[in-house]
């Protein structure tokens, strides 16, 4: 007979929980962002998890597989029941027809729009974000359908140089994470603009339509849709193939190949190592000119690019903007963990230290001195616990030791009596009184001293 006890709940397929050190990673991946972004002038921002639909298709392209394939539809009770009525997705008006966003620019572009980010004749807006992305893929190993990326961005100008500045900060970034740029490979493109893509993007569709015979019926179907899709396809007859198809770089108008040129030339004086891969194109259509790839060199298999970004002089126009020149990046927080465990790198790290105040008995006076000590302590922005499960003073100093206490406050009634507690240092075990009356400040000092780096040979 069943006991009507519901089963355990379960996260959807392809999430991930983030507690305890993968948090504390997610945590430091962006302080360190913050950090290396904003000595380049980048201002953190964040937009909402869904948009319009219409601004990822706008923006991505019709014909990529993110946008056939792969996107979260969002769509309401009420909206729901009209679907079903009326027979599809396209009854519904565009302000209700919503997606899950699977990337971030898109999004950042249309409220660079919205709030005019970049009024007539201001200066560039640059800007970073952190959150949540949502894509229906294959789950394996570094893909998931909620994943997490951290990108940036830059509207106003299509100087090279702001495009050779981006790829150095990203990997600084890597860098300060704990990835060495021998352990990274940087791939480079240049995709070309309105002026020379149309007659590249014939040239590869006709070069696919000579080699249909040896491609995949996806690549076949692409010589229509998005040739230059092609590049990307991860079937090892079709990458054989289009080895061999034409080469953006030999095909781009004066201007983009200048562009190119120039962007090399400062990644070259910034000392950044680079590979140049005609085959690189990045998979969304809204990528012009620049493109590169970051892959990490071991513990990826075939999941290896950890970031990659590029130029996208048209997006804000096809967004419904004006004109305006931009670039930018993302890089996946989960892929990157990867290649750092690889490493023997753990971003996460332990649980931070703390005090732990101790009560050497269980009267109310005691009880109450724990309280206080606790609330002054936190107010100093000290980390502090304590047992609320009435221990004894030997199982509070093992809960101690368990939550990483690099100093204990022990509160007794003698102690209490002569106005005093006793701080314990955890690692030597030296005890020294301390006066009621200046705890806070004295322990905060001895915690600070203790846990900077370099203490104690960390």
């Amino acid at each position: 007979m069943a006991s009507g006890k519901p089963n355990p709940a379960r996260k959807p397929e392809g999430t991930e929980d983030l507690y305890g050190a993968s948090m504390r990673a997610w945590v430091r991946m962006r302080e360190v962002a913050g950090r290396v972004f904003g000595a380049w002038g980048y201002d953190p921002v964040e937009t909402p998890a869904m948009e319009q639909l219409d601004v990822f298709v706008h923006g991505l392209g019709q014909a990529t597989d993110v946008v056939r394939k792969e996107m979260f539809r969002a769509i309401t009770s009420t909206n729901l029941a009209t679907v079903i009525a009326e027979g599809g997705e396209g009854t519904l008006k565009a302000s209700r027809r919503l997606a899950l966003r699977p990337e971030g620019t898109a999004g950042f572009v249309r409220a660079a729009i919205e709030h005019t980010f970049v009024p007539q004749g201001a200066s560039c807006v640059k800007s970073w974000y952190a959150g949540p992305m949502f894509r229906g893929e294959r789950v394996q190993k570094g893909r998931l359908r909620q994943f997490h990326q951290i990108g940036a961005e830059c509207l106003g100008s299509d100087d090279p140089a702001l495009d050779a500045e981006l790829i150095i900060m990203l990997m600084d970034f890597y860098r300060a994470l704990g990835l060495p740029e021998g352990a990274l490979r940087l791939r480079l493109n240049s995709m070309g603009d309105s002026a020379c893509r149309p007659a590249y993007r014939e040239l590869v569709r006709g070069f696919l339509l000579e080699h249909k015979g040896e491609l995949c019926e996806e690549c076949v179907a692409r010589a229509d849709t998005n040739p230059l899709r092609a590049f990307d396809c991860k079937n090892e007859g079709c990458q054989r193939v289009m080895s061999a198809a034409p080469a953006s770089a030999d095909h781009l108008c004066g201007d983009c190949a200048e562009h190119y040129a120039k962007v090399k030339a400062r990644l070259d004086e910034a000392g950044i190592a680079y590979e140049e891969d005609p085959t690189l194109v990045r998979g969304l259509d809204y990528y012009t000119r620049t493109v590169f790839e970051v892959e990490a060199l071991t513990g990826m298999g075939s999941q290896a690019a950890i970031g990659g970004g590029g130029r996208y002089d048209g997006l804000v126009e096809l967004e419904g903007g004006k004109p305006t020149p931009g670039l930018g990046f993302a890089v996946g927080f989960e892929r990157i963990l990867i290649a750092l465990e690889a490493l023997g790198v753990e971003l996460g790290g332990e649980e931070p230290p703390c005090v732990y105040v101790a009560s050497a008995g269980h009267e109310p006076e005691l009880e109450n001195a724990v309280f206080r000590a606790c609330l002054a302590l936190r107010r100093e922005g000290v980390r502090t616990e304590r047992d609320y499960q009435n221990r004894s003073l030997k199982s509070q100093f093992k809960q101690a030791d368990k939550a990483h206490a690099a100093l204990c406050v022990v509160v007794g009634s003698d102690e209490l009596a002569a106005g005093e507690a006793t701080l314990r240092d955890m690692a030597t075990h030296e005890q020294t009184p301390v006066a009621l009356d200046a705890l806070a400040r004295e322990v905060a000092r001895r915690f600070a001293a203790l846990t900077a780096p370099g203490e104690r040979g960390e």
